[in-house]
């Protein structure tokens, strides 16, 4: 029986988005079949995440150490002295003198951050061994105090300076070099003061040592507080040297050093601004390392692009399928792009851990390494793994793997049911 009722065409449904519970679902699937695809980009993203932790940890260390040797083989954290020292008082060391060294002193330590303070009195002059004589720089230390902040100072010969040395010294490297001095050997050193007169004082040879700095080892001499102020005629000192319980503080301590002595007309200076080579090196180190950096990184890319294009169209023929069954193509970049983005993640993950365990192994073992610009000492190069290099090289790696992604995903959900069926015939 037909009926009278004209026809009328059929309503459309709107399609529903699949939820995302359902597409995470589907990705961690396609995961796991395809495990020799997902272990190929897992393995580039392991790869990538870890040599670019471990060769900004590698940079890192290099710095830490630098930064600790000039602390404790030379210039201290912080350095305070009145104003007008570091610009003028090399030529006239006498002529900036603390006024109140103990006052300081005592003022300084009472901050929770420092360890020490101690006394310096500088001088420059010439060094007489009985033959030539030696223009040299020469300070006056307080013994017991400079051992506990020079662990980085190595003593090429003889031993380090005790309290209960007066009338010796211990020489730079380049200083017993030039002038043949050993430990027991006798010495003159003749400075002239700022009223005209010329002192005197013989000293003994303990020891020769080494710092980061070649040219200071080549021209430095250290002794005892008591001796530089006798030869100087002086009970002052020029500088007082601040060690610090941990480098990070400096900038904050310095602050308040500033804050608490602009009035009393001194100045206080980090052991950065002591060293202007140090940002040199700095700036050098950044530039070499960098490019190898990049290198890598241009590296991770590649391998990940590669393996990211690989594994999608040799998947043309299922997306083709998944389409044919009535999916939308929504779906299809969705799922691409989460099933990378979970790669990425994993594969951050191991790299981390991998990244961890080298370092841990290095760290073990010491990577010997030459000296740096500068210097004579080499030193054994470990991995530092700061929270900004993990994150970095972490960041790095996952946004490469979706972005290596994104392209792909793009072209295989735009592909023509009946073009993506063939590459399964």
């Amino acid at each position: 029986m037909l009926s009278d009722t004209p026809d009328r065409p059929a309503k459309r449904t709107k399609a529903t988005r699949t939820p995302f519970s359902v597409v995470l679902r589907l990705a961690y699937r396609n995961l796991l079949r395809h495990k020799g695809r997902a272990a190929s980009i897992l393995a580039s993203v392991a790869f990538g995440t870890a040599a670019l932790i471990l060769s900004q940890g590698f940079v890192e260390d290099i710095f830490v150490q630098l930064a600790e040797a000039i602390v404790h083989s030379q210039t201290g954290h912080i350095q305070l002295a009145k104003g007008g020292y570091y610009t003028y008082g090399s030529h006239q060391p006498d002529k900036y003198l603390v006024a109140d060294v103990e006052g300081d002193r005592e003022r300084i330590t009472s901050l929770p951050q420092v360890d020490d303070v101690m006394a310096r009195l500088s001088f420059s002059g010439l060094l007489n061994n009985g033959k030539a004589d030696l223009a040299i720089i020469g300070e006056g230390i307080e013994p017991e105090k400079e051992e506990k902040l020079g662990t980085f100072l190595k003593m090429s010969s003889g031993r380090r300076l005790n309290a209960k040395d007066h009338y010796t010294a211990i020489l730079g490297h380049g200083v017993a070099s030039a002038l043949k001095l050993k430990p027991g050997a006798q010495v003159v050193v003749v400075v002239s003061t700022s009223d005209g007169a010329t002192n005197t004082l013989d000293l003994e040879v303990v020891g020769t040592f080494q710092t980061f700095s070649k040219e200071y080892d080549n021209r430095a001499i250290k002794m005892p507080l008591a001796a530089a102020q006798e030869l100087l005629n002086t009970k002052s000192a020029n500088t007082l040297v601040v060690a610090l319980k941990r480098t990070a503080d400096t900038k904050e301590v310095a602050r308040i050093l500033t804050e608490r002595t602009v009035w009393r007309d001194q100045e206080v200076r980090t052991w950065d601004q002591l060293n202007d080579f140090y940002p040199k090196t700095v700036e050098l180190y950044h530039r070499q390392f960098g490019g190898l950096q990049l290198i890598i990184l241009l590296m991770v890319l590649l391998s990940v692009v590669n393996a990211v294009n690989t594994s999608v169209f040799e998947r043309v023929a299922e997306f083709g399928t998944a389409r044919a069954l009535g999916n939308r193509s929504g779906l299809i970049f969705r799922l691409v792009m989460l099933e990378n983005t979970m790669l990425g993640v994993i594969g951050g993950v191991i790299g981390v851990g991998v990244a961890w365990a080298v370092a841990y192994g290095v760290s073990k073992v010491g990577i010997p390494m030459p000296p740096p610009p500068n210097a004579d000492l080499s030193y054994t190069a470990y991995i530092q793994l700061t929270p900004q290099a993990i994150a970095v090289g972490f960041a790095i790696s996952f946004a490469a793997t979706v972005l290596a992604a994104l392209v792909p995903a793009l072209r295989v959900s735009r592909v023509k049911v009946v073009e993506a069926l063939r590459q399964s015939v």
